[in-house]
């Protein structure tokens, strides 16, 4: 994980300054989501490749959070 926003309401236009924010400090790099609609269109946008993870990879990744 390299970055955490809060957002109340996301946008597509929200998710897309904080993918630039990350891509000015880290680079450009494929994006990994749960599959969100906004950061889709927010990588698409941009031009990143976008990588959905699978219902087991969510789901250990929200037991690491935890």
């Amino acid at each position: 994980m390299l970055g955490i926003y809060l957002f109340l309401k996301i946008e597509t236009c929200m998710a897309e300054k904080f993918i630039r924010s990350l891509v000015s400090k880290y680079g450009k790099h494929t994006v990994y989501t749960d599959g969100s609609r906004w950061y889709d269109e927010a990588c698409n946008i941009i031009g990143l490749k976008h990588h959905l993870h699978s219902p087991l990879e969510k789901s250990l990744m929200e037991r690491v959070n935890q």
